[in-house]
């Protein structure tokens, strides 16, 4: 019976993190449009993807997480219950912040990560009110925010932000051109005279 309890609370504090996730980004990152800390650090990271917020300010955040979180999570399921769910929270937390890094940084070697980064991408390319879940779909499909993410258009100035998908040339790679496209404004004007004349 005790396993059973564990399994419980690790799904929970796998799913408590994953709609803290969604909530952070989406209302309180978003919707908050720069009135607070936490969304003026994130528009930063969407003005410039490889702007992440410093290390100090996410260990202070998740630590006042914590500070709530296990003690309720304790008076409700005792002790040896709630300090789990609270290190499956921490723990998905922990892996949230490696896996998004990553999805920027560097190229996919599993079919998650080329989700993962397509997803997460479309997100800061194409539709910055959609797809709020960075590692999983679960809460924008409850919320209605998830969209399917298509081919990715990358604008041309920010190819900066995601070194691993384009070669020495500036060109989406071969593994990522069925996915992924670079937005050259050149391209928009040609196919406007083009479609003119």
């Amino acid at each position: 019976m005790i396993i059973v309890y564990l399994a419980a609370s690790t799904i929970l504090g796998i799913l408590s993190w994953s709609f803290s996730e969604y909530a952070l980004h989406n209302w309180y990152g978003h919707r908050a449009k720069g009135r607070n800390r936490f969304s003026r650090q994130h528009l930063k990271h969407h003005t410039n993807g490889q702007y992440f917020a410093p290390a100090i300010e996410k260990a202070i955040a998740a630590s006042l997480a914590l500070a709530v979180a296990m003690p309720a999570a304790i008076w409700i399921a005792g002790p040896l219950y709630g300090l789990w769910y609270a290190g499956a929270f921490a723990s998905t937390y922990l892996a949230y912040e490696w896996f998004h890094r990553r999805c920027h940084t560097h190229a996919p070697s599993s079919r998650y990560g080329a989700w993962l980064r397509q997803h997460h991408l479309h997100h800061h390319y194409t539709r910055p009110k959609e797809n709020h879940g960075v590692t999983s779909p679960i809460w924008d499909l409850v919320f209605g925010t998830l969209t399917p993410s298509g081919i990715v258009r990358v604008p041309e100035r920010k190819i900066f932000e995601v070194p691993w998908l384009v070669d020495e040339n500036n060109e989406v790679r071969p593994e990522f051109a069925e996915n992924y496209v670079i937005a050259r404004p050149h391209q928009k004007k040609n196919a406007t005279a083009s479609e003119a004349a």
